[in-house]
Order: C-alpha cells, then structure tokens, then sequence
C-alpha cells in the first residue's frame, strides 16, 4: 500500500470514528431524546445527555417527529424521563407501584396486583 493510500485510509477512518451520535454524560442543550440504541433513549437534562432504558417489547423508535422510549417494563432505580416525573408505572412482575421521582423509578406501594387503565396506574392492596 502506497503512503496516499495509507494516507486516505486513516484521514477516513478518523472522520468515522468522530461521526457517531451523542454519549451519556456528554453536554447538549435544550431538551431532546434521541436512541442510543433499541433498548436505550438518551434524554438531554440539566445540559448532559443521560441514559434511560427502554426495556418494554417496542424498545426505543426514532420516528419522524419524536422518539418513543418503551418504558413499560422497566424496573426500580431505572432513570426515568423529566416529562414523566410525578407518574406511577407497574413493576414487570405487577407487584409494586413504581413512581417517577427525581429522575429516577421508585417503589412506593406494595400491590397484589397493579395494572393501567386509561393512562392510570392502579394498585390493589
């Protein structure tokens, strides 16, 4: 191989490298979410990006003018988005009701059983 080629082939190789989306912990602004991966959004919070799981079945989808991160079977101190601070979730397992405070899942019931309806969490004692 002849030095222009080895030349181009690494000039190449650093603009791929520096051509991938954004980290946790990296700094961003405004409050935008993007995926990382199927199984995990980043949220831009506070002026760094911070990972979320999205452990439910549809994942997390970039679609055309939102992300949907599949929260449904996330667990306790899983981070949870800003917009969902203050909402309940069932644990995986329907055994517990899960809260989102300050960023991050937190069991605040026991249940026998848990369920939603209509976008409300109910937990039976």
């Amino acid at each position: 191989m002849n030095r222009l080629s080895l030349a181009l082939l690494s000039f190449g190789f650093l603009l791929l490298s520096g051509c991938g989306g954004p980290g946790s912990g990296d700094s961003c602004d405004g409050g935008d979410y993007v995926c990382l991966d199927d199984a995990q959004a980043l949220e831009c919070r506070g002026g760094t990006w911070r990972s979320l799981a999205c452990r439910g079945p549809l994942g997390c989808r970039e679609l055309s003018d939102s992300v949907r991160c599949d929260t449904s079977l996330n667990i306790e101190n899983d981070a949870c988005a800003q917009d969902a601070e203050g909402r309940g979730v069932c644990s995986p397992n329907g055994a517990a009701l899960l809260l989102c405070e300050d960023g991050i899942l937190k069991k605040t019931q026991d249940c026998s059983s848990c369920t939603v309806q209509d976008d409300t969490v109910v937990c039976a004692p």
